[in-house]
């Protein structure tokens, strides 16, 4: 039963990346299930190949904005999208974010477009531009799981769910789809199998090419599985050269996926392996255990509710973030020095997180 009903045309900012979108969805099931609200997610180009697969987003806008880190040069102008936000009459928004970021830009978009409840955490005072503030106490006096910080700013206007699980939507349209692309890469996907995720979106998070190698012909030999090294259309050089280094046993398969592919595709898979990047979350959300090679950027974004295990590594000198928020972070809880995970590390991980489904080894998955 909805237990209120004033806010029915909500606006959820989530202007970064598809794992950020990801992590916020438990937020907007609050939104859903407390006020019956009609959800527009407002994301990047990049956030909103997600959108689609998330239960209870209605409808979305895509706007890579000039506070947010983007490639897209190509961005509608603020009095435009403002403009556009004020048609749609929303009853309120909700900006999310990282404990590194303002939401102050997204508020005076807000604002500008007369949206008249506005709800965000800020460290400073953001007088006529919020509404509804949480002053921000991260990561000053504590560190939150990226989505209960979602769920605990959701909460200051009323929303509340009792799933906090990610959840994302599969369609028998896209199984079928998958079932087609793998058939010339013989590999049955009803049959266990391992998937290695190298691609980042910053170099910072970069785990070694040559590391990935090894990591790949060790797990080969001990459980025989066949290796499926993914990844974006743009990163297939390296997981080209990867899969080739690995063994004919090893397939390439960046850029051959759909999202919703893709999503199924983990949902099969025995085990991933991957940095911390967006496909963590979807793998989350689909129950699949993981190692996750850990760049020390961000604490908050471990893989949520499920299966796993990590190895953390720090981030180069030169690549380190100059926001001081994020400095104070590095030098806290990150300070003491961490080098890549070995293969062999990896390897002994795989004994602790996923044995049963990896010995599973009378029935591989090749054609």
């Amino acid at each position: 039963m909805y237990r209120h009903n004033k806010y029915k045309n909500v606006l959820c900012i989530r202007a970064d990346n598809m794992g950020d979108v990801i992590m916020a969805s438990p937020a907007f099931r609050a939104l859903k299930e407390t006020f019956d609200s009609k959800i527009t997610l407002l994301t990047s180009k990049a956030g909103s190949i997600i959108a689609p697969h998330i239960p209870g987003v209605d409808d979305v806008m895509v706007a890579d904005l000039p506070w947010v880190q983007s490639t897209n040069a190509e961005n509608p102008t603020l009095e435009s999208l403002a403009a556009e936000l004020k048609q749609r009459a929303f009853d309120a928004v909700v900006i999310f974010t990282v404990y590194s970021q303002s939401a102050l830009p997204a508020a005076m978009l807000a604002y500008m477009a007369g949206i008249p409840v506005r709800l965000a955490y800020a460290r400073e005072n953001p007088y006529q531009l919020l509404t509804h503030w949480l002053p921000d106490l991260e990561p000053y006096e504590m560190i939150r799981h990226q989505v209960e910080r979602d769920l605990e700013l959701v909460k200051h206007i009323g929303a509340e769910t009792e799933e906090s699980q990610l959840i994302l939507d599969t369609r028998d349209a896209d199984r079928a789809a998958l079932t087609k692309s793998v058939a010339n890469i013989k590999i049955d996907i009803q049959k266990p199998f391992i998937v290695l995720h190298p691609g980042v979106s910053e170099e910072k998070r970069q785990y070694p090419a040559e590391h990935w190698i090894e990591t790949g012909k060790a797990l080969l030999e001990k459980y025989g599985l066949p290796i499926l090294i993914s990844g974006s259309g743009a990163e297939k050089q390296l997981t080209d050269r990867i899969a080739t280094k690995i063994g004919e046993s090893a397939v390439s398969v960046a850029g051959l996926f759909s999202i919703g592919e893709f999503i199924c595709l983990l949902e099969k898979a025995s085990l991933l392996i991957s940095v911390n990047t967006g496909t963590i979350h979807i793998a989350a959300a689909m129950q699949t255990p993981m190692i996750v090679l850990y760049a020390q950027t961000n604490p908050q974004h471990t893989p949520w509710h499920c299966q796993h295990r990590i190895l953390e590594f720090s981030v180069p000198e030169h690549l380190r973030s100059r926001n001081m928020v994020i400095r104070h972070v590095t030098e806290t809880l990150y300070a003491d020095y961490i080098a890549y995970p070995t293969p062999q590390q990896i390897l002994a991980e795989t004994d602790v997180i996923s044995s049963a489904r990896l010995l599973k080894r009378t029935t591989p998955a090749f054609l």
